[in-house]
């Protein structure tokens, strides 16, 4: 249940989705990936550095391209999202009819704060085990900043690679190198991760963002299957 009261949801998705879900319907198919089902979450920054991504209103077009993508993979359309700094916040639906503020409301509740990955990411493994999801989820995890702790970050992306959860960690602003470390981690039993750099969100096509995420999903699901990982 949300923590804030939602306005009366419309009909339809507006235009704007509608046109992200074609992009991204594009994409899956360019990768082989048409009539595949996944569980689409979204993970977002809320460090002190990401105030002007959220003022801008990138991180709500993230919001709504995880939509795009959800709505080609999971039969609710349903993104399950978790915003997170220090500590992680609770897991807020989006969904193809009621999204636009969302993201706005939440980010006004939760407090900012450092870049806590092992926290945010545990919160997605529970969510997605305690949801009886048949299918393998595909995380959506932005950030612009290196984490609280490499070794716990590191320890649980390893600790996930023997479950259907694939990373795809997109980095805004600067280079993030410590992602680009995490995409090329040892010790795991499948590579369970991918990295977009969207350094300046707003110059990254829609198609750009989607192939950045799929191209390495389509990689991890026959490895998966081949290491007996995937549902």
């Amino acid at each position: 249940m949300s923590l804030f009261t939602r306005p009366a949801p419309s009909s339809a998705p507006a235009p704007a989705v509608v046109n992200l879900i074609k992009t991204a319907g594009v994409s899956l198919q360019k990768h082989g990936l048409t009539g595949q089902r996944a569980a689409v979450y979204l993970v977002l920054d809320h460090s002190g550095s990401m105030s002007p991504y959220y003022a801008s209103g990138e991180v709500q077009r993230l919001a709504e391209q995880a939509l795009g993508l959800s709505a080609n993979l999971d039969d609710d359309g349903t993104v399950p999202m978790v915003m997170f700094g220090s500590h992680a916040g609770p897991v807020v639906d989006l969904d193809l009819t009621d999204y636009a503020g969302v993201v706005e409301r939440q980010h006004q509740r939760t407090p900012w704060g450092s870049t806590n990955y092992w926290a945010a990411m545990r919160t997605v493994v529970a969510h997605y085990q305690q949801s009886g999801a048949t299918t393998p989820a595909l995380v959506i995890f932005q950030t612009d900043g290196e984490p609280d702790s490499r070794v716990a970050a590191e320890a649980v992306l390893r600790e996930t690679s023997g479950l259907p959860i694939f990373w795809a960690f997109v980095g805004f602003g600067g280079r993030v190198s410590f992602l680009e470390q995490l995409d090329a981690l040892s010790g795991r039993v499948v590579d369970n991760a991918s990295f977009f750099h969207a350094a300046v969100p707003r110059n990254v096509s829609d198609a750009a963002l989607y192939d950045g995420i799929t191209a390495e999903y389509a990689q991890w699901l026959p490895a998966a299957r081949r290491a007996g990982v995937t549902l």
